[in-house]
């Protein structure tokens, strides 16, 4: 039996899998976590290029404003990334609308690099709305081009790079973010567009791999290009079977399309709030500041170890198990939090057991719903449907974040420590969600899945009843 390295490098898989990383979900994290460290050097430089401008400084309250422009235009621009990303990839293709994202994410950094020589804040907000509409689009099209290249057999480890490299990327933007790196007042304009050289990489290697197989096979109706392009991936040999499952879907989609999933958005409101303000809540617990970027830093390396852990364990247990337990684990997390935010007085130690507890969030957020939420994209939606939900959940992820980034602040000030209880609360209902409702889908068809979620009852209706009551009305 081969193993899964040598699967991945029979063709070009394995490079394919490296260069869609760094020019898709990789954006993503490194840009939550790299505006960490250089905002006092963004917000004195929004200070002093206001004063060259206007002969005085400005209020406070001006300069706040700002930065939060700064802050949330990232949300602003992934969230229309999100909804193009249907259009796009329609028109150009897979291969194409990654080409053609990794330019956006140059430009971006060409606005970046320009500011601080030009003495403009105001394209230091175009920079990093063209970063995220960068990010909501590459990371959807990231998504879709892993699970239309995949194998069945190994479709989950496949599509969970997707989690791997946006971890790798958070890890990076703190690196990059210390001040012995990139985390200076000198170079945080450098830091920020340290991602575009990753992107740059993806232009020069991708144009050189094919599209994927499904797309030129489903949409464009090419079987040569089809059997052409899984043989350069994956080795020669017939592939047969597969394109005949992919025409199998088509004929489905043609004669009846399969109920639709889309209720299966999923809650994304707590995989944000770590990375993007993990400095807060360790302020909060009572860890020294000095130390904080350090503990960062070191979350960012569980992540990684995490994400590839669960490479080796979602094709083994299956994905609900990932979902309902990690949730449930999660929920447990930050009740257990609460009570240690509660009590950072009482003891010098108590501040590192809820350094302890983050940790333990984070393996089991990232071996467990974020690492397979991934594998669930590609195998919940048949090929017509799939843009749809890519472009719902898109919406609600960087809605989600750009609520978060606006809220948090207001929010922790107003709750303290009780403000992780709507967090527990999030997570149990997910896990409650996932353990009733969501079908194992490991090693099965689209249509095999579609068939497991009509059997689903549901206060003694099926979701089959429920859509045939519907056509009759």
């Amino acid at each position: 039996m081969e193993t899964l390295f040598q699967q991945l490098t029979h063709g070009n898989a394995l490079v394919l899998i490296l260069v869609l990383g760094l020019g898709g979900s990789f954006q993503v994290g490194f840009h939550i976590t790299g505006l960490s460290s250089p905002s006092p050097y963004i917000q004195r430089f929004i200070n002093n290029s206001w004063y060259d401008r206007y002969g005085e400084p400005p209020h406070p309250q001006t300069v706040t404003m700002i930065w939060s422009l700064i802050v949330s235009m990232f949300a602003v621009g992934g969230l229309f990334g999100a909804i193009s990303v249907k259009f796009i990839s329609d028109l150009l293709g897979r291969k194409k609308a990654m080409i053609c994202n990794s330019f956006i994410a140059v430009l971006a950094a060409g606005f970046m690099l320009t500011s601080k020589n030009v003495n403009s804040f105001e394209m230091i907000i175009v920079a990093r709305f063209l970063f995220g509409y960068s990010a909501g689009l590459g990371m959807n099209t990231h998504l879709i081009y892993l699970g239309e290249i995949s194998p069945r057999k190994i479709r989950g480890i496949v599509t969970l790079t997707s989690a791997t490299f946006t971890s790798l990327g958070k890890v990076s933007g703190r690196a990059f973010g210390l001040s012995e790196i990139l985390g200076r007042e000198d170079t945080w304009d450098i830091l920020l567009s340290v991602a575009a050289l990753f992107s740059f990489v993806q232009i020069v290697m991708l144009p050189f791999f094919p599209e994927t197989p499904r797309y030129l096979l489903i949409e464009k109706g090419d079987d040569k290009a089809c059997k052409k392009a899984l043989q350069s991936l994956w080795g020669q040999g017939d592939y047969q079977q597969e394109m005949d499952e992919m025409l199998t879907e088509q004929a489905a989609i043609e004669a009846a399309p399969p109920v639709s999933l889309l209720q299966l958005l999923r809650d994304r409101t707590v995989r944000w709030q770590i990375s993007t303000f993990t400095y807060d809540i360790f302020l909060e617990a009572g860890i020294p500041k000095k130390k904080i970027r350090y503990i960062t830093l070191g979350l960012g390396v569980a992540e990684i170890l995490t994400s590839l852990t669960c490479g080796l364990l979602i094709d083994l247990t299956g994905r609900r198990p990932l979902l309902f337990g990690g949730y449930g684990v999660m929920s447990a997390c930050w009740i257990f939090v609460t009570v240690t935010l509660n009590l950072k007085d009482s003891s010098y130690w108590v501040p590192y057991i809820t350094v302890s507890l983050m940790v333990v969030f984070i393996v089991f957020f990232c071996g467990g719903p974020g690492g397979a939420t991934p594998t669930l994209n590609s195998e919940l939606f048949i090929q017509s449907n799939r843009m749809a939900s890519l472009v719902l959940t898109g919406l609600q992820r960087w809605f989600m974040f750009a609520v978060i980034g606006l809220v948090f602040p207001f929010l922790i000030d107003a709750l303290s420590s009780y403000l992780f209880v709507l967090f527990a609360s999030a997570c149990m209902l997910g896990s409650l969600y996932t353990f009733f409702l969501l079908p194992e889908t490991k090693g099965k068809t689209l249509l095999e899945i579609s068939e497991e979620f009509k059997a689903i009852t549901v206060c003694g209706k099926s979701f089959a009843e429920e859509t045939r009551t519907e056509t009759r009305l």
